[in-house]
C-alpha cells in the first residue's frame, strides 16, 4: 500500500527571471498594459534623460545615435543597464553637465510567463498546455531595423567619447546595433547648414532643446529683421 501522506505541499516554481532569449523575437500581437491587462509590474527603466537635459539647443551641436540593425524585443532591464553604462562613462570622461543622453524607445509590450508547479505529485494537478496563457512577467520595447535606441548630444570635441559610451551600451543589448554620428544639429530635425542659414535670416526661434523656424507665410512683423527695422525708425 502507498504510504504517501494525504496532503501535498505545493510550491510555485521560482527560478528567477527567464533569460532574454526567451522574449527576443517579435511573434504575437502587441500586448500593452490596459484595463484588460492589469497587474503588470513596473518597467525597470524609470529615467529616460540623463546629464544636462535643460541645456539649450546651441550648447550641444553634435549628436550620436545607437541604431538597431534588426527586428527584436529589448527588455526594460537591458535598457536600464545600457543607460547606466553610457551615463557612467560620460560623467567620468566628459562631465555631468557637458552632455545630454536620451533613451528613445519605451517598453510598452508586456511579456508573459506560464508558471509551473514543482513538488511531489504536482503532475496530478498540472494541466500542461491547457489554459497556457501566462501571467504578466515584465515589459519590453519592440524595435525594428533602423529604430534609434539611444541618442546623446555633446560638444564637437567630445564626439569620440560619446561614441565610446554608446559602444559600451551596445553590450547590454541582444542582436546587432550600429553607431552613427548624425549630420543634424543636436536633437533638432535641421542640419547644421540649415541652422546656420536660418540663423542668418533671423528665422530661428529657440524652443528649449529644439529650434522652431519661422515660415515664409504670415505677418512680417513677427520676423526679428522687421522688428529691428522698426526699432531703428
Amino acid at each position: 500500500r502507498n504510504s504517501r501522506p494525504a496532503y501535498l505541499i505545493i510550491k510555485i516554481l521560482n527560478m528567477g527571471r527567464r533569460p532574454a532569449r526567451c522574449y527576443r523575437y517579435i511573434k504575437n500581437k502587441p500586448y500593452p498594459k490596459s484595463r484588460f491587462n492589469r497587474g503588470v509590474p513596473d518597467p525597470k527603466i524609470r529615467i529616460y534623460d540623463c546629464g544636462n537635459k535643460k541645456a539649450p539647443a546651441a550648447e550641444f551641436p553634435t549628436c550620436v545615435h545607437i541604431v538597431s540593425w534588426e527586428q527584436e524585443q529589448i527588455g526594460s532591464e537591458a535598457l536600464e543597464a545600457a543607460r547606466i553604462a553610457a551615463n557612467k562613462y560620460l560623467v567620468s570622461k566628459v562631465g555631468k553637465d557637458l552632455f545630454h543622453l536620451k533613451v528613445r524607445v519605451h517598453p510598452w509590450h508586456v511579456t508573459r510567463v506560464n508558471k509551473m508547479l514543482t513538488c511531489a505529485g504536482a503532475d496530478r494537478l498540472q494541466t500542461g498546455m491547457r489554459g497556457a496563457f501566462g501571467k504578466a512577467q515584465g515589459k519590453c520595447a519592440r524595435v525594428y531595423l533602423g529604430s534609434i535606441l539611444m541618442s546623446v548630444r555633446v560638444k564637437h570635441k567630445d564626439v569620440r567619447k560619446a561614441q565610446e559610451a554608446l559602444r559600451r551600451a551596445k553590450f547590454k543589448f541582444a542582436g546587432r546595433q550600429k553607431i552613427f554620428v548624425s549630420y543634424k544639429f543636436g536633437f533638432t530635425k535641421y542640419s547644421k547648414k540649415q541652422v546656420r542659414d536660418y540663423g542668418r535670416e533671423g528665422r530661428l526661434i529657440k524652443d528649449g532643446t529644439f529650434y522652431r523656424v519661422v515660415g515664409h507665410k504670415g505677418p512680417l512683423s513677427r520676423l526679428p529683421l522687421f522688428k529691428n527695422l522698426r526699432n531703428q525708425e
